[in-house]
C-alpha cells in the first residue's frame, strides 16, 4: 500500500521567507536573485517556475527529488540564516508560494513563486544600504550585487534599490534594513584623536631616543 501525502487546498497562496543574493544581468537590463545552496547556479526572476536542478524531466517539486523552490514558514527562521559568515551579504525575501507544494515542518518545497519584498542588509560599514554594487563575483551571464552605502561604493558598478526593483519588475518592493551597529567602528571625535596623537608622539620620542643611543654606541 502506497501512502499518499494529505492534500491542501488553501483559500489563498501561502507566504514564505528565504534568503538569496540579488543579481544583475551582464548587460544591465534584467535583475533577479540566486539561491545560497541547492540551485545557486540558476538565477530566477521575481515571478518564476522551478525546474529540476539535476536535469531530470519530472516536474518540480517531485516527492523523490530535492528539486523546487525552498522557503521557511517563519521570518525569524530566515533571518537566523543571515547570521552565518557566508550569508551575511544575502537579502531576505518574502515570497508567495504558488502551484503545487510539499509542506515540511519548517517550510515548503514548491513549483512556482512570486518574490514580493526583498530586504537588503546594511553595508559592511554598518550604514543602511542606498545602492547595490558589484560584489566582484557572479554566475555565467549574471553578476552578484550587494548592499553598499555611497562612501563604500568606490568605483564599482552600482544601481539604486529602486532601479533594481524596476528591472526585476512584477511589482517587487526593495527596502533597506536599518543601520547596523555591528559594522566598522565609528569615526573618532576630537578628544580621542588628541589622545591618539599624544600616544603616537610618545612612541616617536621613545623611538628617536633609542635610535640616538644606538647610533652613539656604534660611533664609540
Amino acid at each position: 500500500m502506497r501512502l499518499r501525502l494529505p492534500e491542501e487546498r488553501p483559500t489563498e497562496p501561502p507566504t514564505g521567507y528565504k534568503i538569496a543574493r540579488p543579481v544583475l544581468s551582464h548587460d544591465g537590463t534584467r535583475a533577479g536573485f540566486t539561491g545560497v545552496s541547492l540551485g545557486a547556479g540558476l538565477p530566477y526572476g521575481v515571478l518564476d517556475e522551478a525546474g529540476c536542478v539535476y536535469g531530470r524531466r519530472h516536474r518540480a517539486p517531485h516527492r523523490r527529488c530535492d528539486c523546487g523552490f525552498h522557503c521557511v514558514h517563519d521570518r525569524a527562521a530566515a533571518e537566523a540564516l543571515l547570521c552565518t559568515a557566508e550569508h551575511r551579504r544575502a537579502a531576505l525575501l518574502e515570497v508567495t508560494v504558488l502551484g503545487a507544494y510539499i509542506r515540511f515542518e519548517r517550510g515548503f518545497r514548491y513549483a512556482r513563486q512570486r518574490v514580493r519584498t526583498a530586504t537588503l542588509p546594511p553595508c559592511p560599514c554598518g550604514a543602511a544600504a542606498v545602492l547595490l554594487a558589484d560584489a566582484g563575483w557572479g554566475r555565467p551571464g549574471w553578476r552578484v550585487v550587494e548592499s553598499a552605502c555611497g562612501r563604500c561604493r568606490g568605483g564599482r558598478v552600482a544601481l539604486t534599490p529602486a532601479e533594481f526593483a524596476r528591472l526585476a519588475g512584477q511589482g517587487l518592493r526593495v527596502r533597506a534594513a536599518p543601520e547596523s551597529s555591528g559594522g566598522e567602528p565609528p569615526g573618532l571625535g576630537m578628544p580621542e584623536l588628541m589622545a591618539e596623537a599624544a600616544l603616537l608622539q610618545a612612541r616617536l620620542d621613545w623611538f628617536q631616543s633609542e635610535l640616538a643611543r644606538f647610533t652613539g654606541d656604534q660611533r664609540g
